[in-house]
């Protein structure tokens, strides 16, 4: 069994902490910061051994380098990001894998918010951590890939058990189901999501992790029909002031 820590760092970034139980193992995905991450494992007795990024930005990567000192863990992320990520130990791409303990994670090509984004996908536990792929009612902004390349990412996302929790990597909740409404105001899930989000953040609590059907339900990225459909939508949501 995996435990999973939130960690909110910086402005508005998750940094997730999985501990699995038999091994003892505990792994760190796409720390921006690392003061938060080693003080959470500290208070819960758990020794970091691996850190696994997403992508190169510097809100998933700024800690690396600080928590490698303090821990000597292993750092594992996107081979065609390499050198944009100084720190990497191993470079993983498509159809490879990790593993923390026994439980085997396998890596996904996710190309679109940058061109060598992976995701980390694992079955037995029905857990995926997306990076800034796919977020809670929304998606990533597509800084260094395609319309295309976002909308075959999110249709293989679509594809994983409905029951499957979706880890990403900011709180983003609240503006993406104000924008969720103007895209779909006939679809009364995406309005009840709404006011729950609305309510949870009040209260100071976070609106993640999300499930795959939560995402299928109220996601208009998710649900829309076709690339261009999705490039509408992106240009809409980047425009959106709502």
């Amino acid at each position: 069994m995996i435990q999973v820590a939130r960690i909110p760092v910086l402005d508005d970034n998750y940094v997730w902490l999985l501990h699995e139980d038999a091994s003892g193992e505990t792994v760190v995905v796409d720390p921006g910061e690392a003061e938060p991450v080693l003080a959470e494992a500290a208070r819960r007795g758990w020794r970091i051994g691996q850190i696994w990024n997403t992508h190169w930005h510097g809100d998933h990567v700024g800690g690396n380098a600080a928590i490698k000192a303090a821990t000597g863990c292993t750092v594992t992320g996107p081979a065609a990001e390499a050198g944009r990520i100084p720190t990497l130990d191993r470079e993983v791409a498509e159809g490879d894998s990790v593993t923390i303990g026994g439980i085997e994670a396998m890596v996904w090509a996710v190309p679109a918010h940058t061109a060598g984004h992976i995701a980390y996908h694992l079955p037995g536990e029905a857990m995926v951590f997306v990076g800034d792929t796919l977020f809670a009612m929304g998606c990533g902004r597509l800084f260094e890939g395609t319309a295309a390349q976002m909308w075959n990412n999110l249709q293989r996302l679509a594809t994983l058990p409905p029951e499957t929790r979706v880890y990403c990597a900011h709180e983003y909740t609240a503006g993406n189901a104000r924008f969720a409404v103007v895209a779909e105001p006939d679809n009364a899930e995406i309005a009840a999501r709404l006011n729950e989000v609305r309510a949870l953040r009040e209260r100071g609590e976070a609106t993640v992790p999300s499930t795959i059907g939560r995402e299928r339900a109220t996601n208009p990225f998710m649900r829309v029909h076709d690339a261009d459909g999705l490039a509408r939508l992106r240009a809409a949501k980047d425009a959106f002031r709502g």
